[in-house]
């Protein structure tokens, strides 16, 4: 397991950047308890084992026009490797697609669609998702508003278990 590889200077570097991807390193060194030197090469080397894919900004798509929140679940006709990678390729090209899940169970994918209005989410879903090849079918659930919306994971559930395996 790659928890049992970081430290827990690390963790708290990961923790800290997760909660504000902005923040300096030399504010992030104090944070964590180290100089600044050491603080950035831990970070190159977070980046480079591919625990930190990037650093985003948290966008208020409501505030910039887009209204509409939809979670389609998809089913196909085929779930053949092939398949499931053609249909994972077009979800990339789709802008409205915001997020892309295989699942396991009654459905192969759910995406999570943000549009500007419904007419405009009901024209992608009629006019490409469903017309798309190897698409058997599809249902929508139109969000009505969001409960919580937190990126990364739960540092503090990782060093409670962390602790008991100690």
């Amino acid at each position: 397991m790659v928890t049992t590889r970081l430290d827990p200077i690390d963790r708290k570097i990961l923790s800290e950047l997760q909660a504000d991807g902005r923040m300096t390193n030399v504010e992030l060194a104090k944070r964590v308890g180290i100089s600044a030197p050491p603080c950035l090469r831990r970070v190159r080397a977070l980046e480079e084992a591919g625990l930190i894919g990037g650093y985003h900004a948290d966008v208020n798509a409501r505030e910039l026009g887009f209204e509409v929140q939809v979670f389609a679940m998809v089913g196909l006709e085929s779930q053949a490797e092939v398949e499931l990678s053609a249909f994972e390729d077009q979800c990339r090209s789709w802008p409205l697609v915001r997020e892309c899940h295989m699942l396991n169970g009654e459905v192969d994918f759910i995406l999570k669609c943000v549009s500007p209005d419904l007419s405009t989410f009901q024209s992608f879903l009629t006019s490409e998702l469903l017309t798309t090849p190897n698409v058997a079918s599809v249902k929508t659930s139109l969000v009505i508003r969001g409960a919580k919306d937190e990126p990364g994971v739960p540092f503090d559930v990782l060093e409670e278990r962390l602790q008991r395996e100690a």
